[in-house]
């Protein structure tokens, strides 16, 4: 049986984040190494520098980016099991967030063809 596009039913919003933050734990200096339970603490969000900000192979605009200071979304996150708060109160990325499809990376981490 194929599995279902959006299994947690992240709204549009929510799969934006999640990509953004998918994309922060590939990227060295913005995320630790794995811990034991397998979840990714982030170090750090990007800051955008006019309407744009640079993570890793990715520009992403800052209007797709606008989940990763509303603490609603985050919380969503948490309470699908996608997302867990560190002591620090960072987040943590779980092995099933990091593995979580949201189908519009794509469309939102803008890679350079060079």
């Amino acid at each position: 049986m194929p599995t279902r596009p959006n299994p947690k039913k992240l709204n549009p919003l929510q799969c934006r984040t999640l990509a953004i933050l998918q994309q922060c734990a590939r990227t060295p200096g913005f995320a630790e190494s794995p811990d034991e339970a397998g979840g990714v603490l982030l170090l750090g969000m990007p800051r955008p520098h006019g309407d744009h900000f640079h993570l890793g192979d990715a520009l992403i605009h800052a209007r797709d980016a606008t989940g990763l200071r509303n603490a609603s979304v985050l919380n969503a996150m948490v309470r699908k099991g996608l997302v867990r708060v560190h002591p620090s109160g960072r987040p943590v990325l779980t092995p099933e967030g990091l593995a979580y499809d949201t189908g519009v990376a794509a469309q939102i981490l803008h890679r350079a063809d060079h």
